[in-house]
């Protein structure tokens, strides 16, 4: 573990942008228009533990020291140094929930082979966050991502529920099994293939607390928020994300994207504007264990 780097909660700044770009922060399982019910997985394991082994961990990953009290570290950004690295991470959620095998089944697609063959074609090297059922339903997509050196996957749970009520209109989580559920998407990866697992977890919607802070310490991950909100989710013109996204990032830089068809589907479209222009402003792309390799070298 290295130094401890406090966590900080989401700015009401953030918040704001987040209501205005519609839901961006609730992800791309989930649309306004079908929100599934508050409550919680029923499939849900009931008990920390009760899943497999854990998958393969990325060599040399970085994690934050826990926070006070034990809690799960928070990671937002890096800090400018004094150097004025023009760093960025780009980061893409794959997103979907529990209960979407129905329409998954439907012909929806929750997947975006399209976005990740051009991250490799633009040689941008990122962050998927997939939860467990994302993995389930395309397992050969996730082994393919998870055995890519210029990726690594980080947990964005199994059931992409909330792991806090009152979280953008997502399900929550049952009681005291946050930890389950996360072990649960780990336990799917390793079934994947997914071998450049990093012990980063990002919350569904952005939203915690430090009770599920507290349930999560076990695990030792470090939770990975975002400082730039691409308000790709359910957007329609590209232009307006890359607009966003640009007009955002800052050296050190944590961008929240997604890689999912159905619910943001112009985020390929956006990245072609994206990427050229902020090379052209000197940026260079990093993953999200190189920011936080970097941002605890200098603390």
């Amino acid at each position: 573990m290295t130094s401890y780097v406090p966590h900080v909660t989401i700015s009401v700044r953030k918040l704001l942008a987040v209501a205005l770009l519609g839901a961006s922060l609730a992800g791309c399982g989930s649309d306004p228009a079908s929100a599934p019910p508050k409550s919680a997985d029923k499939s849900a394991p009931s008990a920390p533990g009760a899943v497999g082994a854990a998958a393969p961990v990325a060599q040399g990953a970085p994690t934050l020291a826990p926070g006070p009290g034990g809690l799960t570290p928070v990671f937002e950004r890096a800090p400018v140094t004094a150097r004025g690295e023009k760093v960025v991470a780009l980061t893409f959620d794959a997103d979907m929930t529990a209960d979407q095998g129905p329409r998954a089944a439907g012909g929806e697609h929750f997947d975006n082979p399209a976005l990740i063959a051009d991250l490799r074609r633009l040689k941008v090297p990122a962050t998927v966050f997939m939860t467990g059922r994302w993995a389930e339903e395309y397992p050969a997509e996730a082994r393919a991502i998870g055995t890519d050196p210029a990726f690594e996957i980080g947990n964005h749970s199994y059931s992409h529920y909330a792991f806090k009520s009152d979280c953008y209109g997502l399900s929550v989580v049952g009681q005291g099994q946050a930890r389950a559920d996360v072990e649960k998407a780990t336990a799917q990866f390793k079934k994947a293939g997914v071998r450049n697992a990093v012990p980063y977890f990002r919350f569904p919607g952005g939203c915690y607390n430090d009770e599920v802070l507290r349930e999560l310490a076990p695990l030792k991950m470090t939770a990975v928020q975002w400082d730039v909100v691409s308000g790709d989710a359910f957007a329609t013109n590209a232009d307006a994300v890359a607009e966003q996204v640009l007009a955002g990032v800052k050296p050190g830089s944590l961008v929240v994207m997604h890689c999912t068809r159905s619910a943001a589907p112009v985020t390929d479209t956006a990245l072609q504007r994206i990427v050229p222009e902020l090379r052209k402003r000197g940026y260079r792309f990093v993953k999200v264990s190189d920011l936080i390799r970097g941002a605890t070298a200098h603390h």
